[in-house]
């Protein structure tokens, strides 16, 4: 049987005001092609299928596009709600999608019983696994609430309710930070990776379908793999190279996993040099300049509308910045830190300051509590 493995679609999303909108129809038409040329059996989504808790129309109108053009093959669809995801919206309505092949997952509790299909090799299960935190696992929960305090101990609390027939091939498919996967820089993650689980808990899955992290990579081992986003959503992402995943399980144990690649409309990408040297008619002769760019100008005078003047040549231009002798002294000044980007940093300098004195250890490990519990509750 064979699977495509997709993940944080964000469809809607907006990069440095810029709509990709018609980027990601771009892209979903295309996976379409493959879900054609590779003869797919199965579409399992990961989560963050949209970029914010409440879409846009024109958000959900192409997913509703993508969905019914999939499930017009007569290709079952597997969706989960991931941390950008609100639940109630993109299950409503899922027990009638069931009847058209299309499964959402509904609740912290996840789907406990599996979707069955059969081939050739015999039945295999599915089980949706939506994004899960501890705070909403304890409501589902409350006999075991004091025990469920980590990410971890939710997800294995979930996990531990479902009973897996070991005779039958299993897929999971979740959204979660599973510890040692390299982020790529457009995520969302709870402060000290306090969102982390460990790899061991999927151990008993023939393939685990991941969704959260944004660069495609297996985690432990190679059948617990995060597919990536289909799109470039960061800057730091540019060197990447977007793929699909194909998943073909045949008798239990056999699995093949292998990369389609994915050609975007429009690559993102980066320029560096002085201004003179990026709008003589040699480098943008040579350049896609209808791209999604950053340029970092190394002048080390300020151009005047730099970015209006730029723009007028690359008319994608998102980023500008510069990196000359005064923003080295400026970084060196400041140094721009882990440290100093965690919200418990800020507030003891706030303390000091409102205060004239240091923060006590309890007072300490009270805030750090309490930013802890209200990123749970909204993050």
């Amino acid at each position: 049987m064979r699977f495509l493995h997709l993940a944080d679609l964000h469809l809607g999303k907006r990069l440095y005001e810029f709509s990709m909108l018609e980027e990601q129809r771009y892209i979903l038409n295309q996976i379409l092609e493959i879900i054609e040329t590779e003869r797919i059996d199965g579409v399992l989504i990961a989560g963050d299928i949209y970029d914010r808790m409440v879409p846009s129309a024109e958000a959900v109108q192409l997913l509703d596009e993508f969905i019914t053009n999939v499930a017009g093959r007569k290709i079952p669809v597997f969706l989960i709600g991931g941390n950008h995801d609100c639940m109630e919206r993109i299950s409503f309505g899922a027990r009638l999608f069931e009847k058209s092949g299309v499964y959402f997952a509904a609740g912290c509790q996840g789907c406990q019983d599996p979707i069955t299909l059969k081939d050739d090799y015999g039945e295999l299960d599915i089980y949706l696994l939506p994004f899960l935190r501890p705070v909403h696992v304890r409501q589902a929960f409350p006999e075991l609430a004091e025990n469920i305090v980590s990410y971890q101990d939710a997800v294995q609390t979930v996990l531990s309710r479902i009973t897996l027939n070991r005779g039958r091939r299993n897929i999971l498919v979740a959204h979660q930070f599973v510890t040692g996967a390299a982020q790529s820089g457009s995520e969302e993650f709870q402060v000290g990776g306090l969102d982390n689980v460990d790899a061991s808990l999927f151990a008993d899955f023939d393939y685990v379908a991941l969704g959260h992290i944004h660069g495609a990579q297996w985690v432990g081992k190679e059948t617990i793999r995060y597919a990536g986003t289909p799109l470039k959503y960061s800057f730091a992402e540019a060197g990447h190279r977007k793929t699909a995943a194909v998943v073909e399980l045949r008798e239990k144990g056999t699995v093949e996993i292998r990369e389609i690649p994915l050609t975007p409309l429009h690559d993102l990408r980066k320029l560096r040099g002085t201004y003179e040297e990026l709008t003589r008619r040699s480098a943008y002769e040579n350049t896609n300049i209808e791209d999604y760019i950053q340029i970092t100008l190394t002048d080390e005078a300020d151009i005047f509308d730099a970015l209006g003047k730029l723009r007028a040549i690359y008319p994608n231009l998102m980023k500008l910045e510069y990196d000359n002798s005064r923003t080295e002294k400026e970084t060196n000044v400041m140094p721009e830190t882990e440290e100093k980007r965690k919200p418990i940093t800020y507030m003891k300098e706030l303390f000091l300051m409102q205060n004239g004195r240091t923060m006590s250890p309890v007072q300490e490990n009270y805030l750090e509590k309490l930013i802890e519990t209200v990123w749970e509750e909204n993050f």
